[in-house]
């Protein structure tokens, strides 16, 4: 399925809301429609990071969260912290976990979804499942609730493996889109929501100078 054309990029305006300021690190609160991190040309240079760069030079991305996903995303602040936040991320120290709400009811109500993935090089940036080239990449998920009158589904939703696209690809592939979705969504689930209801609710990590724990939570705003 083709995604449709992509509007013209028109980002929430301000500063994100930030949740945790220290000389090591800043978590802040991404809003649904602004890029991590600038695009492609000028007409996508304003982003989270170029915002947050202007009030605090020294923050630098350790990784991001799509255009259009909300919640939770930490900077660094400098090198070192970078380069130890960058470790923790890669040795899965970063616990993450997302809301959803998507189609239909997921069966059973808690499970694994196990597909490899892998670019889909002619449609970038859209990604796909792809058993002999693709990436290992697993997700949890357990229903929250169930709207039965919408028949779509609560969820929540834990990646072990930080792939591209990785949420919205398998719940497309297990026939469960998020709502809103406009890259893997059927017309249905598109048109359901105005953005795509996908939020980063929760963050757990050691603090990259103390190693002390660190828990952030962001209610989704749908």
């Amino acid at each position: 399925m083709q995604p449709l054309p992509a509007p013209p990029y028109q980002p929430p305006p301000g500063m994100p809301t930030i949740i945790h300021l220290d000389d090591s690190m800043i978590v802040l609160d991404k809003p649904a429609g602004l890029l991590s991190v600038p695009g492609r040309g000028p007409a996508h240079a304003d982003s989270l990071a170029s915002r947050v760069q202007i009030e605090f030079a020294d923050a630098r991305i350790v990784h991001r969260l799509d255009m259009a996903t909300s919640g939770l995303l930490i900077m660094a602040r400098g090198l070192e912290m970078e380069r130890r936040l960058s470790i923790a991320f890669q040795q899965r120290q970063v616990e993450k976990r997302y809301v959803a709400v998507v189609a239909g009811r997921p069966s059973p109500d808690e499970g694994e979804i196990a597909l490899p993935l892998i670019t889909d090089w002619p449609n970038r940036p859209r990604q796909k499942v792809d058993f002999e080239a693709g990436k290992p990449s697993l997700t949890h998920y357990k229903l929250l609730s169930h709207d039965a009158a919408q028949d779509s589904s609560r969820i929540d939703l834990r990646p072990h493996t930080g792939r591209s696209h990785q949420l919205r690809v398998h719940m497309m592939a297990i026939d469960h889109p998020i709502l809103g979705d406009e890259l893997y969504g059927d017309p249905d689930s598109r048109h359901a929501a105005e953005r795509l209801l996908l939020h980063a609710a929760e963050l757990t990590l050691p603090h990259p100078l103390t190693g002390a724990p660190l828990h952030f939570v962001s209610t989704p705003p749908f």
